[in-house]
């Protein structure tokens, strides 16, 4: 019976999985629906006793994989793009939701501060198993992917263990804040000092081996899966409940280090942590009790809006604001926080430890109240994250750029640095392994064919530029780019003189290579300080052109929006409707329409652009 009802939530879990991809909506909204369905409430093929004891092993060791995962993703360079707001949103951030839900459970369901503390513990956590399949569907810029992964990482290591400490100390013991913070402190180093320790070991087991190109990828894979059951079962072993702590840190370290065989351990994480996933939140899906949820009445509803849209906002806010976010990326991150695995699996094992203690009724309140929350942020905020991210347009439009060699990478790394959400294609596995190294989205394929291009959601896509040495090929893909998907901007490199009158014939932006280089030759000896200026842009300096949308500027002369310019960069060219470009002299007036382009130091540049160009 037991192997049956596993490969029930297995084919569930990967038919959500298909269902999700095609419909463009995250898979967690299909997991718990199908969870719901198999449970006790429904069909009745899972209940609590199914798996008996052995729930919370598997529940474990997989969220260890699904951390290992989320950690292996979690780059420096990834990090770097919000560090003051990640740090904020995990720290002062997870201090406020914890005492934040811990009130409003009180408040509103009038239990004692232990057990408010408890809940409010739990729902510290995100998590990857539910941000993940977020991104997946929805496209958002770099900084803000940064802050809803870290932030999940991070905060379901941190709820796994203060859930712990405070069961521990608060409920289960007498100890008082001193305890508590000892606790903690004591449960968090160990799970990431083994996990660290665990990442060297299988560092030196990876790169002291010489492997064959036959065996290398498959004992790669099965080394790093041995790591992440030796750093979640060693520190589980030592201290209880810092086995994923370990787990994330071991996927951190190792994600952040040159690792052999690095793209194959990508993919066999890919691969494994959806089959975990899958099978793991249907399995606790079919737990959720609707007596338990339903017994908590309007006062359940009242702790949904007090987390949802009261607690969350004010973290966001609260966190994000010396960084570059935008008004609607604020509201995004505040409409999309929805709870994972973390509290479901250690809220089903409490709720089980308060009932052993003889309090009953706080064990159901404390299962009522996470699932409640898990459900609703589930079905509400990742159900709807797409339609949530297009009504407050914070995805920005693809470009696309087919050719991943020398040309095409250079210029992926250049717009990347300006913000722009870049995809490289190319057929050469070579090629696509180079740019993911350097930390750029690419996909392996075929350019000039309509399903790689659809595969790259070129129809999210406001740019596609044909980078191929070939110029046939290019041809093909601007061709196809503008009669098959109608994109809006098409450009492409042009290798031979000749061809030019080729591509402007169809309204291509060509740029011919030859005469780029003779251009840039020649300004190396007529104009050499210009030159080095130029190559130096995407480092210290830099050039954009906006459309001036701030409306108190609109009528002004140039002379006197100098004191809205920021020191270290100036107005460069003055683009009228009419399509007319001048430099601009002191005298010129700002029209409603006209584009503007500034020149000088990038954090200088990025400033008067916020100014001219507001985004909210």
């Amino acid at each position: 019976m037991l192997v049956t009802v596993v490969a029930v939530i297995l084919a569930l879990g990967v038919a959500s999985r298909v269902l999700a991809d095609r419909l463009r909506i995250p898979s967690v909204l299909f997991l718990i629906f199908a969870g719901i369905a198999i449970g006790p409430e429904v069909l009745g093929l899972v209940s609590s006793e199914t798996f008996g004891s052995g729930l919370s092993a598997m529940v474990g060791v997989s969220v260890a994989i699904i951390l290992f995962e989320g950690g292996y993703h979690l780059r420096l360079r990834k990090l770097r793009e919000s560090p003051t707001a990640l740090s904020r949103l995990t720290t002062v951030g997870a201090l406020i939701t914890w005492l934040g839900t811990a009130a409003a459970v009180v408040l509103f369901l009038e239990t004692s501060l232990e057990v408010g503390l408890l809940v409010g513990a739990l729902l510290i956590a995100t998590g990857p198993t539910v941000v993940g399949p977020i991104l997946q569907v929805v496209t958002v810029r770099d900084h803000v992917a940064s802050v809803l992964e870290g932030e999940g990482v991070i905060n379901d290591v941190t709820a796994a263990i203060l859930v712990v400490a405070v069961f521990e100390v608060l409920i289960a013991g007498d100890g008082g804040l001193i305890s508590l913070v000892g606790d903690f402190a004591w449960r968090l180093l160990v799970g990431l000092a083994f996990g660290a320790l665990v990442a060297a070991a299988v560092w030196l087991a990876l790169n002291q081996r010489e492997f064959t190109p036959e065996t290398g990828p498959l004992h790669a894979r099965l080394i790093v899966l041995a790591g992440v059951v030796v750093a979640y079962a060693g520190a589980e072993t030592i201290a209880s409940e810092t086995g994923i702590a370990a787990a994330a840190m071991a996927g951190f370290v190792l994600g952040n280090v040159d690792l052999p065989y690095h793209e194959d351990v990508i993919d066999f994480l890919d691969d494994i942590s959806v089959v975990v996933l899958s099978f793991i939140f249907v399995a606790l899906a079919a737990l959720i009790d609707f007596q338990d949820i339903m017994a908590l009445g309007l006062a359940g509803l009242a702790i949904v809006v007090a987390i949802t849209m009261v607690i969350r906002p004010a973290v966001i806010y609260l966190s994000t604001t010396s960084e570059r976010f935008t008004h609607t990326e604020r509201l995004f991150l505040s409409a999309v926080g929805p709870r994972g695995i973390i509290p479901a699996s250690v809220a089903t094992l409490f709720a089980v430890e308060l009932q052993a203690l003889g309090r009953p009724q706080e064990a159901q309140l404390l299962a009522g109240t996470v699932f409640l929350i898990i459900f609703a942020t589930v079905v509400l905020q990742a159900g709807f994250a797409r339609q949530i991210a297009n009504a407050l347009e914070v995805s920005p439009m693809r470009t696309i750029i087919v050719g991943g060699g020398r040309v095409g990478l250079s210029l992926a790394e250049r717009l990347e640095q300006d913000g722009e959400n870049v995809l490289l294609v190319d057929e050469a596995p070579d090629a696509v392994e180079t740019a993911r190294k350097r930390g750029l989205r690419a996909i392996e394929g075929n350019g000039t064919e309509a399903n790689v291009l659809e595969r790259a959601s070129v129809s999210e896509a406001k740019t596609v530029i044909a980078a191929t040495p070939d110029d046939d090929v290019n041809l093909l893909v601007c061709q196809l780019a503008q009669t098959t998907f109608d994109i809006e901007t098409v450009a492409s490199r042009v290798n031979q003189p000749e061809n030019v009158e080729a591509f402007e014939a169809l309204g291509v932006r060509a740029i011919d290579l030859s005469m780029a280089t003779a251009w840039s030759l020649e300004n190396v000896l007529e104009r050499p300080s210009l030159s080095a200026w130029m190559n130096e842009l995407g480092r210290t300096g830099d050039v954009q052109e906006i459309e001036v949308t701030a409306s108190d500027l609109v009528g002004k002369p140039i002379a006197e929006l100098n004191a809205e310019i920021p020191d270290g960069c100036i107005v460069g060219l003055l683009t009228h409707r009419d399509g007319t470009t001048e430099v601009p002299t002191g005298g010129h007036r700002l029209r409603e329409g006209d584009r503007v382009t500034f020149l000088g130091q990038m954090d200088a540049v990025d400033r008067a652009i916020k100014r001219f160009h507001p985004h909210d």
